[in-house]
């Protein structure tokens, strides 16, 4: 993968966890929350840097995904068969 693949996969994946993350902290508190039924004993902080770095996998994906499912079917095929041939 190239370095302008990464930049557009990670960017807007950046800045969609961001605006998620303010969203469903502006509703829940970090401290009252539960895993698998048990009490969270996390600082703040610790619960918004885990959550932030979920969401941002969780966006990278799904741009890669996209990104992906963007190239042409004949490009996807000959890459296959000569994976060393340039983007």
């Amino acid at each position: 993968m190239h370095a302008k693949q990464l930049r557009w996969i990670a960017w807007p994946a950046f800045l969609v966890a961001a605006v998620l993350e303010a969203m469903v902290f502006a509703v829940l508190d970090p401290q009252s929350l539960t895993l698998l039924g048990w009490q969270v004993y996390w600082s703040r902080s610790t619960v918004y840097s885990v959550s932030f770095l979920i969401f941002w996998c969780m966006f990278m994906l799904c741009s890669a995904i996209t990104l992906q499912l963007a190239y042409p079917p004949t490009q996807v095929n000959a890459r296959l068969h000569h994976p060393n041939l340039p983007e």
